[in-house]
């Protein structure tokens, strides 16, 4: 098979679709797969030991919506002409296609990219980490790739992660509309009139169609961004910072996530500014973990 259609096959995959809700479950499935593969550790999967290693990651990545295990994925990437499994012949689909899990332990059987899409990915390494550069940048947002990519044991080129040019000045708007500093806990320094450690944040990810404007944006400082696309925390309908129960620690934790629940950001100049209800609601639905605290 040549390149071009390959990747094709990886990047128009069969996806569950409903609006904007997030699908990572195949993604991560593949993710891990070719990570497997570049690591030298065979083309096949058991099932139970894919359950276990894939579900942590839905359960890092997926938010809270993504809580049930990889049966499907792991059944249905056979109909995008990229997979197999085991034993297939052996099992009871229902009517729409899908068999228990239980059927896939009972039977222990193995999932894994078919062999000749196998070697050719260990072959042209170039082409693997294509792959899972698009699907991150189809289905995650960008400060997730990287946690992603550790926690699946895969170590990328520098060059994959090259900036890409932008055509929109998202950064600089958000930025600009709140006063250079961080929406959450302030931090505004500077070295010499530039902003230091200060990111404009998607409430809506653009992958899932969320708009390059000011209440589609939030400041966040380094850290504060990178527990917003985590879902360590979100905002309520009021603007206020709510905490996922599932956050916890000790040094820090206090000082830079506790603190701030129930308190309404540092809001924008303008209320025309402020951020959406609807981008909010899909960072609630789609993002963030676990329940607020009390």
């Amino acid at each position: 098979m040549d390149r071009e259609t390959l990747l094709e096959k990886f990047t128009n995959l069969r996806q569950w679709n409903r609006g904007a809700e997030r699908a990572p479950h195949k993604p991560l499935l593949i993710i891990y797969a070719i990570g497997k593969l570049l690591r030298g550790e065979g083309r096949l999967t058991p099932f139970a030991e894919a359950d276990v290693d894939v579900g942590k990651l839905l359960r890092e990545f997926g938010g809270r919506q993504s809580k049930q295990g990889i049966q499907y994925p792991f059944w249905r990437l056979r109909n995008d002409s990229i997979w197999e499994v085991t034993d297939a012949a052996l099992m009871s689909p229902n009517s729409s296609g899908d068999v228990r899990k239980s059927e896939l332990l009972n039977l222990n059987v193995a999932g894994g990219f078919h062999e000749a899409i196998a070697e050719q990915l260990q072959n042209d390494s170039s082409l693997a980490f294509e792959i899972i550069h698009k699907l991150l940048d189809m289905h995650f947002c960008d400060g997730m790739h990287s946690d992603i990519l550790q926690a699946a044991g895969i170590e990328l080129p520098i060059k994959v992660f090259e900036t890409k040019m932008r055509t929109s000045n998202f950064r600089e708007k958000v930025l600009r509309a709140y006063e250079y500093r961080c929406a959450v806990c302030g931090f505004d320094v500077k070295l010499g009139i530039l902003p230091l450690a200060l990111e404009a944040a998607h409430i809506k990810w653009q992958a899932f169609g969320g708009p390059n404007e000011e209440v589609n944006g939030l400041a966040l400082c380094v850290l504060h961004h990178k527990l917003f696309d985590r879902g360590a925390y979100t905002l309520s309908p009021q603007w206020e910072v709510l905490i996922s129960d599932d956050a916890h620690g000790s040094v820090g934790f206090e000082e830079w996530l506790m603190r701030f629940h129930g308190k309404p950001i540092n809001f924008p100049q303008r209320q025309s500014y402020y951020p959406g209800a609807d981008f909010i609601s899909w960072h609630v639905n789609e993002v963030f973990q676990g329940d607020y605290r009390e």
